[in-house]
C-alpha cells in the first residue's frame, strides 16, 4: 500500500499537472529561468551595439524584434533585461522571506512584548504604498542594482511577517507541539521541526506572487530612472526610452511590455496553482472539480 504521505504527494503533482493553466505558468517560468541563466549565451548581438544606419528597424530576419533609436537589437536588450530583473526579483524576495519570516515566526510563536513591537514596526510600513516606501529607500540610498534589491527586499518584508505570523499563531497551539514541549524540546527544535514546515504552504505561494510584484516594482523604479542604470538593460527603462518612438516604432515598448506581462501573468497563475494543492480548503475545492469533471 501507498503512504498516507506518500498519497499527499501523488495527489499533489496530480492536481498541478491536471490543471492545463498552471501547467502553462510553469512552463513559461521555466522559459525565463532559461533565458535568465543563458541570456548572454542567446542573445544574437550585443546589448550596446550601435548600429545607426540600421535604426528603428521594424521585426524582421535580421532583427527579430526590430532595432532601436541607435540600431540596437531589441531582442538582445529584453532577453539581458529579463535576466536582470529575475535577478533582482529572486534577491529582494529571497530577503525579504528571510527577515520576513523570522521576525513573523518569533513573533506569533514567543508573542508578549516582542510580539507587540514587531508588529507596530510592520504596521507602521503597511502604512505606506508600496512604490511610495521603494522610492523613499531609493531617494535616500541613491538608483543602483543593489538599492533596488534593499528596497523591494524591505518593501515585501513585512509581507512576510505578517503571513508567517498569522500562520505561526495556528500552529503553535496545535497538540503535536504541546506533546513536544512536555516532552522537554526546545523552541529551536519546535520551531524546526513543526513549526516552519507546517507554515511551508503559505510562504511559498505568497513567494510566487511577490516574485510578480517584485518584477513590476522593479520596472516602475526603471521606468522612473532610479533602478536598474543604463548602459544596463532593463524592461522599464526600454519602455521609457520608447515613448518618442511610439508612433514610429511600436516595437520598442510592445516586446518589453509583453515580456513583463508574460512573466507577471506567470507567477501568478503558477501562485494560484500552489494555493489550490496546498491549502486544504482550495484543494478540496479543486479536487472535487477535477473528479466532477472526470465522471
Amino acid at each position: 500500500m501507498t503512504a498516507p504521505d506518500e498519497q499527499s504527494r501523488v495527489s499533489s503533482w496530480r492536481l498541478l499537472l491536471g490543471n492545463p493553466v498552471t501547467l502553462a505558468s510553469a512552463v513559461a517560468l521555466g522559459a525565463v529561468v532559461i533565458i535568465a541563466l543563458f541570456a548572454h549565451w542567446l542573445i544574437p548581438y550585443g546589448v550596446n551595439d550601435i548600429d545607426v544606419p540600421n535604426a528603428l528597424r521594424p521585426p524582421g530576419g535580421a532583427h527579430w524584434f526590430g532595432t532601436d533609436e541607435l540600431g540596437r537589437d531589441v531582442l538582445s536588450r529584453v532577453l539581458v533585461a529579463i535576466q536582470a530583473s529575475m535577478r533582482v526579483a529572486v534577491i529582494s524576495v529571497a530577503f525579504a522571506v528571510v527577515v520576513g519570516v523570522t521576525i513573523g515566526v518569533l513573533a506569533g510563536y514567543l508573542g508578549g512584548w516582542l510580539d507587540t513591537v514587531f508588529m507596530r514596526i510592520v504596521d507602521v510600513m503597511f502604512a505606506f504604498p508600496v512604490l511610495l516606501l521603494a522610492l523613499a529607500v531609493v531617494a535616500i540610498l541613491g538608483p543602483g542594482v543593489t538599492t533596488t534589491i534593499l528596497a523591494i527586499g524591505i518593501v515585501y518584508t513585512p509581507i512576510f511577517a505578517r503571513v508567517s505570523r498569522a500562520s505561526t499563531l495556528s500552529v503553535r497551539v496545535e497538540p503535536y507541539v504541546a506533546v513536544s514541549r512536555t516532552m522537554g524540546a526546545g523552541n529551536v527544535y519546535i520551531l524546526t521541526r513543526h513549526v516552519l514546515p507546517n507554515i511551508a504552504g503559505p510562504l511559498i505561494v505568497q513567494t510566487s506572487l511577490s516574485l510578480a510584484f517584485a518584477i513590476l516594482s522593479e520596472a516602475a523604479l526603471s521606468f522612473l530612472g532610479l533602478g536598474i542604470q543604463p548602459p544596463q538593460p532593463s524592461l522599464g527603462r526600454m519602455i521609457f526610452d520608447s515613448q518618442g518612438f511610439v508612433t514610429l516604432a511600436w516595437w520598442m515598448a510592445v516586446f518589453p511590455g509583453a515580456a513583463i506581462f508574460v512573466i507577471v501573468l506567470a507567477f501568478n497563475l503558477l501562485g494560484d496553482g500552489l494555493r489550490d494543492v496546498l491549502d486544504p480548503k482550495q484543494r478540496t475545492l479543486a479536487e472535487a472539480r477535477r473528479t466532477g469533471a472526470t465522471t
